[in-house]
This record gives C-alpha cells, sequence and structure tokens, in this order.
C-alpha cells in the first residue's frame, strides 16, 4: 500500500485513507472484539459497502486517516473527524485500532493528539468531543490520558450481548490541550 505521511508522530504518521485498504477494513469489521467497542457489531459491512463508503469519504477531502506505524509503513487502524462546525468551531472524533496485537502500544493516543493537534491548531477548533461506551475501560484510560474529560451520559442507551451500557461524551478544550506532536510542522 502507498502511505502519504500528512500528520507525522514518534511511532504513527497519519496518512490519507487508502482505497486498496477496503478488504483489511471489512475484516476488521467483521471482528467482534473490535466492533464491540465502536458499537457497530449488529452491523454488516460488505466490502463493496465499504469501498462505496471509501470513494464517497475521498472524494469529500473528509479529514478521516489512516493510522501507519513508521517503522513498518504498516495500516493500525483509522481515525478522523466525523462531524465539524465551523461557526461553532466544534469537531467529534473517532478512532479505532484494528488488530488486537496492536492495541495497548500507544498508538491510539500518539493518533488522538496528532488529530487534536490538528484540530485546535490548524482547523481552529475549541471544543473536541467523542462518544464511547461505558463498558469499554480500556478506551476511556487512553481518552483520559489525552485529556479528554466526561462532560456526559445517556444511561443504557446501548445493548449489546444480553445487556444495556451508557454512552459517554467526553471532550477537551483548546485551552486544554497542551504540548506540539506533530513533527513535520513546517513552522
Amino acid at each position: 500500500m502507498k502511505y502519504f505521511k500528512k500528520l507525522v508522530g514518534e511511532k504513527i504518521y497519519l496518512s490519507p485513507l487508502n482505497m486498496e485498504d477496503a478488504e483489511k477494513y471489512v475484516e476488521w469489521f467483521s471482528d467482534f472484539s473490535m466492533t464491540d467497542g465502536l458499537g457497530t457489531s449488529g452491523n454488516m459491512m460488505t466490502l463493496e459497502e465499504e469501498k462505496e463508503w471509501l470513494e464517497k469519504t475521498l472524494k469529500k477531502c473528509d479529514l478521516h486517516f489512516a493510522i501507519v506505524s513508521l517503522a513498518e509503513d504498516k495500516l493500525l487502524g483509522t481515525c478522523g473527524f466525523n462531524e465539524i462546525n465551523h461557526q461553532h468551531r466544534i469537531g467529534t472524533v473517532g478512532i479505532f485500532i484494528g488488530d488486537e496485537e496492536n492495541r495497548n502500544h500507544g498508538y491510539g493516543a500518539e493518533a488522538l493528539r496528532l488529530l487534536l493537534d490538528y484540530g485546535f491548531n490548524y482547523l481552529n477548533l475549541n471544543n473536541i468531543m467523542l462518544n464511547v461506551k461505558s463498558f469499554n475501560e480500556r478506551a476511556i484510560a487512553c481518552y483520559q490520558k489525552v485529556g479528554f474529560q466526561e462532560f456526559g451520559r445517556r444511561r443504557q442507551s446501548y445493548f449489546l450481548n444480553g445487556k444495556y451500557y451508557d454512552d459517554v461524551q467526553m471532550d477537551i478544550l483548546a485551552e486544554e490541550f497542551l504540548g506540539s506532536y506533530i513533527k513535520n510542522k513546517n513552522v
């Protein structure tokens, strides 16, 4: 696969999405260990549907990125802005690391820091939020480590495997984001 180093960090970089990765995404979206955490286990994704989504996203120049390891140029997951409102300077992000063996290595936290740096310092956003399921303690710990804070909960709004869970809303403000993480900045 060919990736491009748009936002470079210490161990990873964020690249524009690549159509050639559609099959890998479908593989990941067929794995309960990943989709349970995203809240998409009840959905089916075909290769054609994923290709259509990628094609539409690439045409819009949407702000979704492939997460790629610097050492191996290996696809690890995706992240990006699902919604942006420039008038109110707010955005919503989403992220996932696909293969289980690539989780718990700090890739997700680094990808989020790169996204936040980009969102606050290039897109001029003031508030960036995300949603996470209450049982996904690993993700919540990652988000807190990066600086996100819980601001709300929708109780018992997600049903999985016979049990209800809360949707947790978390956000971070530009003034709370400290540091510069994009290594290939020009200024």
